[in-house]
């Protein structure tokens, strides 16, 4: 497992890292390093062969699963479908999943979990554009 950094951290910001995700091994949350307050994030590693060792379900929490390297085995309930760099996969509340690598290099991918139905307004809907100086 990598260790997570805690690179910065100001009054309505936190800055951390997972390290290189080249050679991440293992299951990292970063929410309690992050502060996060609307949803888990988690970086996973497969390696060739091996799947999560359990199945499991989600009574509130909706799981979105991005594979950023590799590719492997999805499975929903009893529906099974192929997964490669750049699959997407949202999962819903109240039904198992796992996932398998069967690919050479090993499956890295990234959760997000958040409360099922509770996003209300995103993108521009939420946000506003502002006037501020750039300092970057």
């Amino acid at each position: 497992m990598n260790d997570i950094k805690i690179l910065e951290k100001g009054e309505k910001f936190a800055h951390v890292s997972v390290g290189g995700l080249c050679g991440f091994e293992g299951k990292q949350f970063v929410k309690d390093a992050s502060g996060a307050t609307s949803c888990e994030i988690s970086f996973g590693s497969l390696p060739k062969g091996a799947a999560v060792p359990f199945f499991h379900s989600h009574k509130e929490n909706e799981e979105n699963y991005v594979i950023l390297s590799g590719s492997g085995l999805f499975q929903v309930d009893n529906d099974v479908f192929e997964v490669a760099e750049g699959s997407v996969i949202r999962v819903s509340t109240n039904c198992d999943r796992n996932l398998k690598c069967t690919s050479e290099k090993p499956m890295t991918y990234l959760c997000i979990q958040a409360k099922e139905g509770s996003l209300g307004s995103y993108t521009m809907t939420d946000a506003e554009i502002t006037e501020r100086e750039s300092l970057l």
